[in-house]
């Protein structure tokens, strides 16, 4: 609480630590994240699936938000890692993530990440093509090892979500199909692994996209995975010892909706493959799940400092410090978010004259930079800083230079306390590596 005057009024807080005062001390745009409310994730998800089932563990999505800091709280709360890129891997190590704890995932690895994620001991690859297997058999061979690896497949699930981030349907560029006809991509890459001596193929991964907010999806595709698990067991004799079945656990946008608890989704999951598994007569595999934005989305939120307003006859334009170069979710998938000011987050939105719109915008020299299309926040003044609620997930990992804008800072705070976890980026920074 902050006084002026006789009166009170109440600023916004993350993490019990004031908005206002972050601003001021480390800059705008700015992203904080609670930790508070990354950890209560990851023990939700310890009490509700990994303590409730057997032979269960969870990985979290490292390309929702991966830094250093986050890399040391995830492993300090006992969970896994995905990666897909070096970058990420190298980012996990460097924190002293036990590499035996990540998976690598992705579906166009390089021989140079291949061979770095071999080397480096990572606990699964997640094969991605059969091509892929060669070069894992020639560095775990070099290596003297057998690298544990899994294959990832297109279970033919349309998940119900925006195209860009579905990714289990037939024809996604991601995994292989799920065919076990003679001479299949499938088929040959578990014979190739089965035959090798330094590849132990432990099992299966599908993902069928993200931002998903009921369970058919998943259900549908556990279904098919199983029918595939026993034509696998049928034709070729492998059994499915493991099955990543990926995350994609929707996050809301507002503060006053609670997303779903890990629950609705893990226990449906795990009813659909134990009876699945049942009624074929299979054994019941270990299970990897890696939610990613559930985990990390409401924890974050964005300060941005509004620059100008600019009132039209039919929108009133509030145009702020960033945009789309630290958060280009709106502009690639419609992501829609709320906003409040962080000097009155309570206060009523006010609409100007009945019809027209509010609408929070960039700086970024693009028609389609725009964060909120039709906000409903009070009303502000040029200098005051605005928090966009739920923003943890996909803006750090996705932010570019766009424009030659450097990137925001990154801020923990949890408790009362904030530390920098990233840095602002420089002018400096952004020219580095250049030639005249």
């Amino acid at each position: 609480m902050r006084k002026k005057g006789s009166s009170e009024i109440s600023r916004l807080t993350w993490g019990g630590v004031d908005c206002q005062e972050l601003a001021e001390n480390y800059g705008t745009p700015l992203y904080v994240f609670d930790t508070g409310i990354i950890r209560s994730r990851c023990r939700e998800l310890q009490e509700t699936f990994t303590r409730r089932w057997e032979n269960v563990r969870v990985t979290y999505a490292g390309k929702a938000f991966l830094v250093r800091a986050m890399a040391r709280l995830i492993a300090d709360e006992g969970l896994g890692l995905d990666v897909v890129s070096m970058g990420e891997l190298y980012t996990a190590l460097s924190a002293g993530f036990p590499p035996e704890r990540i998976e690598v995932n992705g579906n166009a690895k390089s021989r140079e990440e291949i061979a770095y994620a071999v080397r480096s001991g990572a606990g699964r690859i997640i094969v991605d093509h059969p091509d892929e297997l060669k070069a894992i058999e020639e560095f775990a061979r070099e290596s003297g090892h057998v690298q544990k690896v899994m294959i990832r497949v297109a279970p033919g699930v349309d998940a119900h979500t925006h195209k860009y981030i579905a990714t289990g349907q037939t024809g996604s560029k991601f995994g292989v199909p799920a065919d076990v006809s003679e001479g299949s991509m499938l088929t040959e890459a578990v014979k190739y692994a089965e035959a090798s001596g330094n590849i132990e193929l432990t099992g299966l991964h599908f993902h069928v996209g993200s931002q998903i907010f009921d369970t058919d999806d998943y259900t549908k595709a556990i279904a098919k995975i199983i029918e595939l698990m026993k034509s696998l067991k049928d034709t070729l004799n492998f059994t499915t010892r493991e099955l990543n079945m990926g995350g994609g656990f929707g996050a809301v946008i507002s503060p006053s909706v609670p997303s779903m608890r890990s629950e609705f989704y893990t226990d449906a999951m795990m009813k659909a493959l134990h009876d699945g598994c049942r009624v074929h007569g299979l054994e019941v595999p270990g299970v990897i799940l890696e939610p990613g934005r559930w985990i990390v989305s409401e924890s974050g939120i964005t300060l941005y400092r509004v620059e100008n307003i600019k009132e039209l006859p039919k929108v009133t334009y509030i145009a702020v410090n960033g945009g789309m170069a630290d958060n280009p979710r709106v502009a690639l998938y419609q992501a829609e978010y709320e906003a409040v000011s962080v000097k009155a987050p309570g206060a009523p939105a006010y609409d100007r004259d009945g019809g027209t719109h509010v609408s929070i915008v960039g700086k970024c020299c693009e028609s389609g930079d725009v964060l909120i299309e039709d906000a409903k926040i009070t009303r502000l003044e040029a200098g005051d800083v605005i928090a966009l609620y739920n923003t943890g997930a996909y803006t750090f990992s996705m932010a570019s230079n766009y424009n030659c804008l450097p990137r925001p800072a990154v801020v923990f705070v949890e408790g009362g306390t904030a530390r920098v976890v990233a840095e602002r980026q420089t002018m400096e920074d952004i020219v580095r590596g250049q030639a005249l």
